[in-house]
């Protein structure tokens, strides 16, 4: 590694330690140091910029099966990270060369070049490329316009709406030409946030009453799209407030991650036969077809503050962890990013 600066011998990784059952704790997880490793052929050696922490994780931790490889025990975790190449044997990768990949958790990662995507520092911040501009903001777009098949007219209902995705989800739908766009949070000032910086017709904190009930008071006229971040109590209210031929995109239910028993179902599914509503999930992971026409029309509108975002930065590895936690707490406004 002569072509770069003096690297320290080791880094650290969080590990996962013992799976979590209900909600994580500690002593769940270990902080290690390890050697960092040499680039073999078509490999990058990145310092981490920015780590990203989400609510998708948790399932990670569980070894149920899913959509995605659980975590191994005793092993460094993964997640969204960008940061700068310090050494490379991979052909169009250099050193001070910027990078996304799925290598988080860690100070340094060892990634091979096909998982890694040059990214422009110069174009925007690098955070917002784990954000407003990465797999974020890409499964707000996905979800809004393929899965729920948003059309212009629509009124659209985002729970979570305070969130990375669901911000920029609502956002999306009035640059698009929603009729009208509701969120929900959970606290006065989120509810605030939405009002105000992020442009929503209406919003209301989920704590202050029944869910559908204050769905109802703002949107009398019902709702065309639920875009579900939530699930549990948030669900059911939408399909009870669904129109005619409404959509319904599952993108996440973080009610019910820490759950130990299963939660209960909707009581109102009878409705999407009246309404001849649809609900469907979906994952990000199946859309990265729409990243370059999602770059072209988002790219744009961030440039220009028409589509605004907001960070909660947690600071250091040690703290990664904890801004974890806050994840699933909902302590964050906006995306939740770990500053190394």
């Amino acid at each position: 590694m002569s072509d770069t600066p003096a690297l320290p011998a080791t880094g650290r990784a969080w590990h996962l330690a013992s799976r979590p059952v209900g909600w994580p704790k500690p002593e769940d997880f270990a902080l290690v140091e390890a050697e960092i490793p040499t680039p073999g052929e078509g490999q990058v050696l990145v310092r981490n910029t920015y780590l990203s922490v989400d609510p998708y994780m948790r399932g990670r931790m569980s070894d149920a099966k899913s959509y995605a490889a659980p975590y191994a025990l005793g092993e460094a975790m993964q997640g969204g990270a960008v940061g700068e190449v310090v050494a490379s044997r991979a052909e169009g990768l250099a050193v001070g060369d910027h990078v996304l990949h799925g290598l988080g958790w860690r100070e340094y990662a060892l990634v091979d070049a096909e998982g890694a995507v040059t990214v422009d520092a110069q174009a925007a911040p690098l955070s917002a490329y784990l954000g407003v501009l990465g797999m974020t903001g890409l499964t707000a777009y996905a979800g809004l316009l393929r899965t729920a098949a948003f059309k212009e007219g629509d009124t659209v209902f985002v729970s979570g709406a305070a969130g990375a995705v669901g911000s920029q989800v609502g956002q999306l739908a009035k640059l698009k030409g929603a009729a009208r766009v509701i969120g929900s949070a959970g606290s006065d000032e989120k509810v605030a946030l939405l009002l105000g910086e992020y442009g929503f017709d209406a919003a209301f904190n989920y704590k202050s009453g029944p869910v559908g009930r204050q769905l109802r008071e703002a949107a009398p006229d019902g709702i065309d799209v639920y875009f579900d971040n939530v699930g549990g109590e948030h669900l059911e209210a939408a399909i009870g407030s669904l129109n005619r031929g409404g959509r319904i995109a599952v993108c996440g239910m973080i009610s019910v991650y820490n759950n130990t028993e299963p939660a209960p179902g909707p009581r109102n599914l009878a409705r999407l036969i009246q309404t001849r509503g649809r609900i469907e999930g979906f994952l990000v992971g199946d859309h990265y077809d729409l990243q370059p026409e999602f770059v072209r029309e988002v790219g744009p509108w961030v440039a220009s503050g028409e589509l605004k975002y907001r960070e909660t930065v947690a600071e250091g590895i040690e703290n990664t962890l904890e801004a974890f936690l806050g994840v699933l707490r909902g302590d964050n406004t906006g995306k939740m990013v770990v500053k190394l």
